[in-house]
């Protein structure tokens, strides 16, 4: 059978279609499908140390059996073997998607360049922390500084946050990505240049932000040391345009690769995860990659019934196309990981922020949805009264952590308390509580959402828990036809702002633009 170009011509697609009238009756109870003592273990998959609870969904086992239908279908089971195969799967730029080869293990791993640049990595680590590197004036470096945007800073700054309870060393470890020049400036004011060394990862090496950042901190330095050698010491770089980063003045043995079957919202397992190795060592780096390894080699053979992504994917579809779903809450219950759903925005929404099929029609369903969240329980008490009394269908990934990582007392009777919200919310959201004779605090109930519980957070469940989601959003693109891993929508603002730049800094603003925007320019000059 040959694969569907909309998940719409399915017939699948028309069983769900009437499935899901049954999840909108006014009687329907979500409570009343626990009547099945099983319903847990049926609908939860374990791997490793990650156990995803789906079981408070608008399932039952007949809507499950459609949804599979579909995947095969549209002949994901077929694409999960393109992807590791390094198939050309990225249809648009005619290339593979190829970031599983980051973190296969050395001793598997038929990438030569992947296990090169690995130990480059770690050259670098022993030579930064044990003060073999050194600044223009012989002192250790003590601040590292990584200057990148999107992929090349959510990743990173993610997971230093993340293991922060895994640092070994007291490197001060900063991020900059904005443009804002106060961003930078904020930094640069609380260290040292002669013991600063600058990450500079940028894929294209062109990217204007990272451009002006890097330049601004070269300034900075060379106003400090008035050293010819300032650049040598003091800046790496992580991209694949080893041209443009050597006219920036950065020595050959300072440039780490990058390559172009690894998208930037996927590289964190290259060198562009060079901070996280100046953090917690290459030891727990590679922890990292291995517990992505293991996601990986789920996804690859585990039955679509059990596979973890793919039942993720598969759900969030189901919302999408059939309960007028627009957007996904994450909602971790563990402050280290409080940057996670900002790293999912890009993740999810650049992959899946599509209107054209992989063929480049137009595509007939709905697509991607808008990703956002904060750490529990300060969601709590901000936006959780919409989620249970609002109108919008907004389900929600909980994610919690079994095991404290301090084992005192008192640590682990307010990680409890913490446990404890998280668990209660989930309960709230889909029971609900009547009160016929007050309106006002009635709350329907039904609220559907996943439970993701980590045993406890380190490298490798960190590593699990990213590369989950990565599979998840690839299994969405397939059952949507889409494309995951191109990005065109964000190239037009950067043409247009050039021009818009030089109206900024001219004496005159052209009468070719429209009215908004040469008003706002003519009140900007004022």
């Amino acid at each position: 059978m040959s694969r569907l170009n909309s998940p719409d011509q399915s017939k699948a697609w028309t069983e769900l279609e009437n499935a899901s009238a049954h999840f909108k009756q006014e009687d329907f109870k979500l409570t009343d499908l626990f009547q099945k003592p099983d319903r847990f273990s049926c609908l939860s998959i374990t791997h490793e140390k990650l156990t995803l609870d789906f079981s408070k969904n608008l399932l039952d086992e007949r809507t499950i059996q459609f949804l599979l239908q579909l995947a095969n279908d549209m002949q994901l089971s077929e694409s999960i073997d393109s992807m590791f195969k390094g198939e050309s799967i990225n249809t648009s730029e005619h290339r593979p998607a190829l970031h599983t080869a980051l973190r296969i293990p050395k001793r598997e791993n038929p990438h030569h360049e992947v296990i090169d640049c690995l130990n480059r990595m770690e050259g670098a680590v022993d030579d930064i922390l044990s003060g073999k590197w050194t600044g223009y004036s012989g002192h250790k470096i003590r601040d590292i500084v990584n200057i990148g945007i999107g992929g090349s800073d959510l990743g990173p700054s993610l997971v230093c946050d993340a293991l922060a309870n895994f640092k070994i060393n007291d490197l001060n470890i900063h991020f900059v990505s904005n443009l804002d020049p106060l961003h930078l400036d904020d930094i640069l004011e609380g260290i040292n240049p002669e013991t600063t060394l600058f990450i500079v990862a940028s894929k294209s090496f062109t990217t204007l932000e990272t451009q002006q950042n890097a330049s601004f901190a070269k300034q900075w330095l060379f106003t400090s040391s008035r050293s010819k050698e300032v650049v040598k010491n003091h800046f790496i770089a992580i991209t694949s345009n080893l041209e443009h980063a050597s006219s920036f003045g950065i020595p050959k043995e300072n440039i780490f690769p990058m390559w172009d079957w690894v998208g930037g919202r996927y590289s964190l397992w290259s060198a562009i995860g060079l901070p996280i190795a100046l953090s917690v060592g290459m030891k727990n780096f590679t922890d990292l990659l291995a517990g992505a390894h293991s996601m990986d080699e789920h996804f690859k053979k585990a039955d679509l019934s059990k596979n973890m992504p793919v039942m993720m994917a598969l759900i969030t579809v189901w919302y999408s196309g059939f309960f007028n779903c627009t957007s996904s809450a994450i909602v971790p219950y563990s402050h280290r990981l409080r940057k996670l759903p900002t790293y999912l925005q890009q993740l999810c929404m650049e992959s899946l922020g599509k209107s054209v099929s992989r063929e480049g029609d137009q595509v007939s369903t709905k697509t991607g949805e808008v990703i956002w969240g904060t750490a529990g329980t300060n969601s709590q008490h901000s936006y959780f009264q919409l989620l249970h009394q609002g109108t919008q269908f907004v389900p929600i990934d909980f994610i919690a952590v079994a095991k404290t990582v301090r084992k005192s007392s008192d640590h682990e009777e307010r990680h409890n308390h913490l446990l404890a919200n998280c668990l209660s919310q989930s309960l709230a959201l889909m029971k609900g509580k009547s009160e016929p004779q007050n309106k006002h605090k009635d709350m329907a109930g039904n609220k559907p959402s996943n439970t993701l519980l980590i045993e406890e957070l380190n490298p490798f469940t960190l590593g699990s828990i990213i590369a989950l989601y990565e599979h998840k959003t690839f299994a969405q693109s397939i059952l949507w036809n889409i494309n995951a891993f191109d990005q065109w929508g964000v190239e037009l603002g950067k043409i247009l702002s050039k021009t818009l730049y030089e109206e900024l800094t001219s004496s005159s603003v052209s009468d070719n633009l429209d009215s908004s925007t040469k008003n706002l320019i003519e009140l900007i000059k004022k």
